[in-house]
């Protein structure tokens, strides 16, 4: 509990203070003021969370966690778990979407076994900061111990801290666990209040039967475990899973590094809930990637107040829309530090 301790204390609130001044040099390129719309806000944006005047996001890391799930005891997905380990292995070999999408944009992924059901054979760009194998069912009893809820996100704050000390200027959160959706769906009902059905996807493409019982499950593992929606940990630990907490503590560990960090898919965005609920200023450390096809992501991100870069209707996860955000954001620091004023140009202002 030290190290999320020591971690909360360090995360300050972004106070705006560098906005005017940055947004002054923006109206003085060689544009129409405010004519880039949002990238000009995704360079304030930096600006304020960095610090720097100039930030360079070259250093680009998308953390893409995985874990297996319980509930898939109950029949919710349409794949089983062992896809979860054999996915893995498709990172590390660099044949997955995250791989590409990473390559396309220039960053680095950062795989880690935070709680896959079996053992994975050791390979140099694999990370074991395995908590459990699996989670528990939540459906029939917590998803875990609030122990393991808080080493879940330890281990995450553990591993950001060790890739920052490579160099960090923006990172991304991506995760793979067969089930996950439904710990996501179950994360958000608890924590924004929403109906259950409406919270609720058809994840890896289940039929609308199997919806039906995946909906169900979320009803009594919500009914059972009575998750408390001021504490985030409970949450976690009621109705999460290992890789979301590592997410959590991924996102808490770059709000306390003052690094943006991009909130990928339905998953990732129910890490934010908990990372919020457990430290509501990190949330002005966070950039809203997508808007998957999943219903209860658009809910999380209206509840944050967050509005996501892309709409492309993907669903895939594994940090993918993050990657493609990413590349977005750098583009608006590139305005900001590459673009000519009217000055410099030679160029005649606005009458």
């Amino acid at each position: 509990m030290k190290l999320l301790k020591d971690t909360l204390s360090r995360i300050e609130k972004v106070d705006g203070s560098l906005g005017a001044e940055t947004q002054k040099r923006l109206d003085n390129l060689t544009k129409p003021q405010g004519s880039l719309g949002r990238l000009e806000d995704f360079a304030a944006q930096i600006v304020e969370i960095t610090r720097h005047q100039n930030p360079q996001l070259k250093n680009k890391v998308i953390f893409t966690f995985a874990a297996d799930h319980g509930v898939t005891q109950e029949g919710v997905s349409a794949f089983p778990k062992e896809v979860t380990p054999q996915m893995v292995y498709n990172f590390l070999r660099g044949g997955a979407g995250i791989n590409v999408l990473a390559r396309h944009v220039g960053a680095r992924v950062v795989i880690a076994d935070l709680g896959v059901a079996v053992d994975l054979d050791a390979h140099p760009q694999l990370l074991i900061k395995k908590v459990g194998y699996g989670s528990e069912n939540m459906a029939r009893a917590h998803a875990m111990t609030r122990e393991k809820a808080v080493e879940s996100i330890e281990n995450g704050i553990a591993i950001f801290e060790q890739e920052f000390k490579k160099g960090i200027d923006i990172a991304a959160t991506g995760e793979m666990g067969i089930g996950n959706t439904t710990a996501a769906s179950a994360i958000t009902v608890v924590v924004t209040g929403c109906d259950v059905e409406k919270a609720t996807g058809k994840g890896t493409g289940i039929d609308g039967k199997t919806l039906e019982k995946k909906i169900t499950v979320i009803k009594k593992a919500i009914n059972l475990n009575k998750p408390d929606p001021k504490d985030g940990i409970d949450v976690l630990m009621k109705v999460g899973g290992y890789e979301i907490g590592g997410l959590t503590g991924v996102i808490l560990a770059a709000s306390a590094r003052r690094v943006p960090i991009v909130i990928d898919g339905f998953i990732s965005s129910a890490a934010a809930l908990i990372a919020v609920a457990i430290e509501p200023k990190s949330k002005d450390y966070m950039i809203a990637s997508h808007c998957s096809v999943e219903p209860g992501h658009k809910i999380v991100w209206e509840y944050l107040g967050l509005t996501p870069i892309l709409d492309l209707n993907m669903r895939l996860g594994e940090g993918t829309g993050a990657a493609l955000a990413m590349g977005i954001v750098e583009a608006g620091t590139k305005i900001l530090n590459e673009m000519a004023t009217f000055e410099a140009a030679g160029v005649s202002e606005k009458n």
